[in-house]
């Protein structure tokens, strides 16, 4: 579902002030607005704007006091002012230190007021310097998405909504604009219910953004995967009368000088396979694509934010069911490249179909560096709750380069250890490795990442557990109820910021 909300900015000729506009506005030499935000700082400091207090009839410093904000990142408190004929909403929202998070959050909260509205809203922006305005933009459009599958008749409202930010470049906030545009698509395919959500809807999904974006797609159908010897992802697939498929997107610049792979879990459903779920762990499993959805949405944004590198996305997508077909405990398995494996529980499945992908990414594609996401384990959601996603990685240059893109864009990597000691866990008696550590797994997620190593020979490689981070099960600042699209900013704020 596209977002409605539009940002756009007022490049310093007209006024620069609440305070100006309203009376501008009460003049009718401004557009009508609907709403006004003015930015609390912290310890409830606003910006000196002599224009307004007339208009609102009580004293900034009292209504900041009477509704006792604080400047909390997303705090907001609305009044009502006069500009001539029009009653206009003045909303108050705190920015705290005015960093690019606490900007995001509190974009995020206004722009959940707007992406409710139940008609079309105009408002306007003061007190957004020109190097601010990017993350208080993308927070508004992040915040103003919504995903509905209610029927006409219940729908909730969603009119479109402009909003326009004072003395702020524009250039900015076009980035915003393409940056929410492509995590709305992944939120949007990770939303999307499974009942529809097959592995060729999700290669469909693909073409249609290829079509869009200037990409060329070739989908791997399950037979060509099982003549080629994609061992994992046939094996998932097994069990699904929804066959599997590896969806691989490429993007190819002139000029370009380093090849970059993107690797991404796509699960459709997750149902455990015959290591069947509880039934309240198999709710939230159609978002169980989410590194996926995030491989394609960033896909999608590449050639306008003109990105230099070759890039080359990769999903391997399976539905995980239980059936006469599906593959089993004790099964032995043979991964893209030869390698064997002994399946010692079939919930454990996404390292399988990650593990063809990323050999393929090594051996075939011979990228120059490999990152792939992957919603892979609960361990990860323990260690690191909901905020940050779980680094793993072969490569210090790379890791710094994937933590320092998630820290300015929001999407915070936390970077977990690769202990050789503990790869003895993954050795099996009848196959070249386990999937699983067979002693309990008591580091469920480092034991995970320590098999998808085996996969990636010498590249530079690195695996974001997104388990925590990808989901949401309330709305929060830029981020919605639902798929989060976690890692499609992190990807394209990383891909932008390489070194040619």
């Amino acid at each position: 579902m596209p977002i409605t909300t539009t940002v756009t900015a007022l490049p310093g000729t007209g006024p620069s002030t609440v305070g100006e506009y309203l009376t501008a506005m009460a003049a009718g030499s401004c557009e009508l607005a609907d709403l006004m935000v003015l930015a609390v700082e912290e310890g409830g400091q606003v910006a000196v704007d002599s224009e307004l207090d007339p208009l609102l009839g009580v004293g900034i410093s009292d209504i900041i006091a009477a509704h006792q904000l604080t400047g909390k990142p997303g705090q907001i408190a609305s009044v009502l002012a006069r500009a001539g004929e029009a009653t206009v909403r003045i909303a108050f929202v705190g920015v705290g230190d005015r960093s690019a998070r606490a900007l995001r959050r509190a974009g995020g909260e206004i722009g959940r007021v707007l992406g409710r509205a139940d008609r079309a809203v105009s408002a306007v922006v003061a007190g957004q310097p020109d190097d601010q305005a990017r993350a208080f933009a993308e927070g508004v459009l992040l915040g103003s998405y919504r995903y509905s599958e209610k029927s006409a008749g219940g729908q909730e409202s969603g009119a479109a909504a402009t909003m326009r930010l004072l003395a702020a470049a524009s250039d900015p906030v076009g980035e915003a604009a393409e940056f929410a545009a492509a995590v709305a698509l992944a939120r949007d395919l990770t939303n999307t219910p499974s009942v529809r959500k097959s592995p060729r809807w999700l290669a469909d999904a693909a073409a249609d953004v290829a079509a869009k974006a200037g990409l060329t797609i070739r989908v791997w159908a399950a037979e060509e995967l099982a003549d080629a010897g994609f061992g994992g992802i046939t094996a998932v697939g097994s069990g699904s009368a929804r066959p599997p498929c590896l969806i691989e997107l490429r993007y190819d610049p002139p000029g370009a000088a380093r090849h970059v792979a993107l690797v991404g879990k796509g699960i459709t459903f997750d149902s455990g396979g015959l290591s069947l779920k509880p039934n309240d762990g198999m709710k939230t499993m159609k978002t169980d694509m989410a590194g996926g959805a995030a491989v394609i949405a960033a896909m999608s944004a590449l050639a306008r934010l003109g990105v230099a590198d070759r890039v080359t996305g990769l999903i391997a997508a399976a539905e995980n069911m239980p059936s006469g077909s599906a593959y089993r405990p004790g099964d032995v398995i043979t991964q893209y490249g030869g390698r064997t494996v002994e399946v010692l529980n079939t919930d454990a499945e996404g390292r399988l179909v990650l593990a063809d992908a990323l050999a393929y990414a090594d051996t075939v594609l011979a990228a120059d560096q490999i990152v792939d996401l992957a919603t892979l384990t609960g361990a990860a959601r323990v260690a690191l709750g909901s905020s940050y996603a779980a680094l793993y990685s072969t490569s210090d240059e790379l890791a710094a380069a994937l933590t320092e893109a998630g820290q300015e864009c929001g999407e915070r990597l936390w970077r977990m250890p690769l202990p050789e000691d503990y790869r003895k866990a993954l050795d099996s008696p009848v196959a070249d490795l386990a999937h699983l550590d067979r002693a309990s797994g008591q580091a469920g997620s480092i034991s995970a990442a320590l098999f998808l190593r085996e996969f990636v020979g010498a590249r530079a490689w690195a695996h974001l557990d997104i388990a925590g981070a990808a989901r949401c099960a309330a709305d929060d600042g830029e981020l919605t109820a639902g798929g989060t699209g976690f890692g499609t900013r992190l990807l394209l704020r990383w891909l932008l910021g390489q070194p040619a």
